[in-house]
């Protein structure tokens, strides 16, 4: 089994929390995929961000605040 480190994007309302997870990768037709860990981790944080909970958000990786852009 290989395993890879990705940076994995949650987009929640205003805020992208930039979160560090390892990929898995064997000879099944379901790779690569995720560890429960890992998902579970990703949850979490979308939930907190959906809360507006930052702090807790914060505990997974970087977090981001998105501001529209105005065309002229």
């Amino acid at each position: 089994m290989n395993k890879r480190r990705k940076s994995k994007y949650v987009h929640e309302g205003l805020y992208v929390a930039v979160v560090e997870v390892v990929l898995l990768e064997d000879d099944t037709g379901w790779s690569p995929y995720l560890s429960i860990e890992d998902a579970y981790k990703l949850d979490d944080v979308r939930e907190a961000l959906r809360q507006k909970d930052l702090r807790s958000a914060a505990k997974y990786g970087r977090i981001y605040e998105l501001r529209p852009v105005v065309h002229q």
